[in-house]
């Protein structure tokens, strides 16, 4: 859960620079449950994780789900881990974390929800990797997986969902729990899969625990205001000084870069390793910070006002000029110093990176761009035109920005839920970027919104804190309660039946 890197970046390896440009003001910020930019964060949790309680173990799982082609008899390996310290045994409860882009190891070095309440529920807990990352790889290995639309046409939400059912109905066989009531839990993503998990597969998941998931940031349910309208709300509360310092360096950037040899200038002045390429370089890798600065916002370094502090207070070194050395600044208090700063760091074609890409192409399209509201940004709105020409040109296949709103019947969500939903929770941080594409309202008894005025992406369910606020703490109970409701009701159904538990 952690994905490893903090923001998604369109992965572009064409060599049209009008087409890579087109594509990048269409960056959609990586789904990620906690970041992985800062190796050195002060923000370690209280407790580490005991691997010795892990059992980790491989599914031969089926490459598809949905067709009875010979091809669709492949299998591949899928990973998944389980630790029955606290388990009571028999029917007890089972809690499910429902991995999303990023790898196994990744997730249980930051997911702390299950790990925290396991000895209250007495609960199994069962961590499961999502298909095409970390190493779960189909057909052998991740360059075979990864190699074209071909092979990764089977990488898909309706997929991973049917992994996951199948995977915990061999858990609940293997350890002879029929009755075991199964709450899943997933973050941003990993979130929007436990909410759909709920509602596609009822009989097996008893409720869900929706953490950051915004699964309302698609082109037939946008938002109003849009992702960057909250990075903008978030530094501008923290210090309408940094805002507006950030607001006007985009214009010193563009003014700087067209000197004579003005990238040259910049990349000194932003120290980067490698010369820039035109002034959206370094305006791409600054949007790129603020946003996972605000994103992942949480104690106890608090990143947005430790960047607004260096801007703020930075003496200005006039070498570097009196804007943008403040604004270098605020960099370096974020990723600290270093001999030189890569201006692609978020954009590594790693394996995760290149899945998600291609689940970002062909049907998680959300569409965020830089909107008018969004005043501390230069405006570039989402261009669906442009992203789909994109898409097509990389893969040779065209995105479905509708699929998922078709498949999932989220077009009006309150009357979808009212009708068909039960027992889900949508936890939300209104600080978070994503929380504008969350479910915020409470739309039935049982499918509820809890949220937090301070909370960033899915600060709920990472490991607890000794500095945890209150408000925290009184969120996770809160949670806590409601799926202890739920598994009371189904227990008491299970005794009217005369079932055992």
């Amino acid at each position: 859960m952690s994905i490893p890197i903090a923001t998604l970046l369109l992965l572009m390896f064409s060599s049209s620079s009008s087409y890579f440009i087109s594509l990048a003001h269409s960056k959609i910020p990586r789904l990620g449950i906690s970041p992985n930019m800062l190796k050195n964060t002060p923000d370690a949790p209280t407790q580490k994780l005991n691997d010795s309680d892990l059992e980790m173990f491989y599914f031969n799982q089926n490459l598809d789900h949905f067709t009875f082609t010979p091809k669709s008899y492949m299998t591949f390996q899928q990973r998944y881990a389980i630790d029955s310290k606290h388990w009571a045994g028999a029917n007890a409860p089972i809690l499910a974390f429902l991995g999303e882009e990023s790898s196994l190891d990744s997730d249980l070095s930051a997911i702390g929800f299950l790990r925290d309440n396991g000895p209250r529920f007495k609960a199994l807990l069962v961590y499961i990797e999502h298909r095409y990352y970390g190493k779960t790889m189909p057909f052998g290995s991740a360059d075979e997986a990864l190699k074209n639309a071909s092979t990764l046409g089977y990488l898909n939400a309706a997929q991973a969902l049917a992994d996951y059912a199948a995977i915990l109905f061999h858990v609940k066989e293997k350890y002879a729990t029929k009755h075991s009531p199964i709450i899943v839990i997933g973050g941003s993503y990993g979130g929007m899969l436990a909410a759909w998990f709920r509602l596609k597969y009822p009989h097996i998941a008893l409720g869900a625990l929706a953490s950051s998931a915004p699964l309302l940031y698609f082109e037939d349910t946008r938002p109003n205001f849009g992702y960057y309208y909250i990075v903008t709300k978030v530094i501008k509360g923290t210090s309408e000084r940094c805002y507006n310092m950030i607001r006007k360096s985009w214009k010193e950037i563009d003014r700087v870069a067209a000197k004579p040899n003005g990238l040259l200038i910049l990349s000194k002045q932003f120290k980067t390793c490698a010369p820039l390429n035109g002034s959206f370089d370094i305006k791409d890798f600054l949007s790129t910070i603020y946003a996972e600065a605000v994103q992942y916002n949480r104690g106890p370094s608090y990143w947005v006002a430790n960047v607004c502090n260096a801007i703020d207070n930075n003496p200005p070194n006039r070498k570097n000029g009196l804007l943008l050395g403040r604004i270098f600044a605020g960099v370096v208090a974020l990723l600290g110093n270093q001999s030189c700063y890569d201006t692609n760091m978020f954009a590594h074609p790693t394996n995760s990176n290149k899945a998600w890409r291609w689940q970002t192409c062909s049907e998680i399209v959300m569409p965020v761009g830089y909107d008018k509201q969004d005043t501390m940004f230069p405006t570039t709105p989402f261009n669906m035109t442009s992203y789909i020409e994109g898409c097509k040109a990389e893969y040779g296949v065209t995105p479905r920005p509708h699929w998922i709103t078709t498949y999932f019947g989220i077009q009006d969500v309150k009357l979808v839920l009212r009708k068909f939903g039960s027992n889900i929770i949508f936890s939300n941080g209104l600080s978070d970027p994503y929380s504008v594409g969350g479910v915020l309202e409470d739309i039935a008894d049982s499918v509820v919104a809890i949220k937090s005025t301070n909370g960033s992406h899915c600060q709920d369910i990472v490991m607890k804190r000794n500095g945890d606020p209150e408000w925290l703490v009184m969120q996770r109970d809160k949670e806590i309660k409601i799926i202890e409701s739920w598994i009371t009701a189904y227990q008491k159904d299970l005794r009217a039946l005369n079932i055992s538990i």
